[in-house]
């Protein structure tokens, strides 16, 4: 079970940040780990499957970008009666392509993320959520643009209050030219998106299930961490078992003339985990999207008070999550998702 109460010392705290940076793709990552720390192999390996026991870590895996893959994805948010919003945040939960969500203090009450391949509807998908919740508002709210995407909280509170260029999106990067995906690209992406071993070698352990050479697998990756395909191997915590008690949306309403110039600055912020420009409604005038991760609620206000005196006093809202209903990694080019469709398609019959 999840708890807010974990206890770490020292050196738990410098490799839970360490890892969330991102994590050695090479022989022997835990000793490169180790070594980083200050500690050795063994103890690194243990540490590591006691975070994990603890709840604290959840995954340490190859983080993939889900619009390079081909996956089109999307934030929803719905206004469900509250008395259903459990059921529904139930219904929603099914779909495998769901992987966060939250019920929320607004009348839209359930926020949610969903991303489907490039054969399915995301529109339609929806739309079928939608009737089967029976909500009363749905609003879809994709990514215009993307200026920051990575949860890396810091536990030792030492690390700087803004992020350096380096660390911010690069969208020209992400929307270069790339070789299209072949089959073994998709197999070994099915492969690298599960929870790394923790042995010596885990990736020698991969490569022996894809059937080629370690060095094959660890030259693939590099590869596709360059064309974008891979934004990073790193580990995602249970933020509650880490400590971050609060998370925060805010949602900014900016004139359209800002938006681009307020996003960047936002982004900029450690705290800040994900900004995005989103399309606006006649209920919704709320262009910018920032995510935030704290250890209380009132760090998270003072957080956005900071906000405030750095890009200016605009009307926002502060969305706290009041129910976690789902939250998972994304796995792609699964077969779950046809299994869902086959659910569904006798309910959405008689829905409409």
């Amino acid at each position: 079970m999840i708890t807010a109460t974990q206890t770490f010392d020292a050196t738990d705290k410098a490799l839970l940040t360490k890892v969330q940076m991102g994590f050695p793709v090479e022989h022997r990552p835990y000793a490169r780990l180790g070594q980083d720390i200050g500690i050795s192999e063994t103890e690194c390996i243990e540490r590591i499957s006691r975070l994990k026991r603890d709840k604290v870590i959840r995954q340490l895996s190859a983080i993939f970008d889900t619009r390079s893959l081909g996956y089109r994805s999307t934030l929803v948010a719905m206004k469900v009666d509250s008395v259903q919003a459990d059921e529904a945040a139930e219904i929603i939960n099914q779909h495998p392509g769901v992987s966060h969500n939250y019920k929320r203090n607004d009348l839209f009450n359930i926020w949610f993320t969903i991303a489907v391949p490039p054969t399915d509807s995301l529109e339609k998908t929806v739309d079928i959520l939608h009737a089967l919740t029976k909500a009363d508002q749905t609003i879809i709210l994709p990514t215009l643009r993307l200026y920051k995407i990575g949860v890396k909280l810091d536990l030792t509170g030492t690390g700087p209050t803004m992020e350096s260029d380096e660390e911010i999106y690069n969208e020209q990067r992400r929307n270069a030219p790339k070789p299209p995906l072949q089959p073994r690209d998709i197999a070994l992406i099915r492969v690298m998106q599960e929870d790394l071993p923790l042995v010596e070698m885990p990736f020698a352990v991969w490569a022996a299930q894809a059937e080629m050479t370690e060095a094959e697998l660890l030259a693939w990756a590099a590869q596709m961490q360059q064309h974008n395909y891979m934004r990073r191997f790193a580990a995602i915590l249970h933020h509650r078992s880490a400590g971050f008690i609060a998370n925060a949306m805010v949602v900014w309403q900016v004139p359209e003339a800002q938006v681009d110039a307020i996003g960047e600055q936002l982004a900029r912020f450690r705290q800040v985990s994900h900004c995005y420009r989103r399309p606006v409604y006649p209920d919704w005038p709320y262009p910018l999207f920032t995510m935030l991760h704290a250890p209380t609620h009132s760090a998270c206000m003072e957080m956005i008070v900071k906000m405030e005196a750095e890009v200016g006093q605009f009307p926002h809202k502060n969305l706290f999550s009041t129910k976690e209903y789902k939250k998972t990694r994304l796995k792609y080019f699964t077969p779950e998702l046809d299994e869902w469709w086959s659910r569904v398609g006798a309910q959405v019959d008689i829905v409409n």
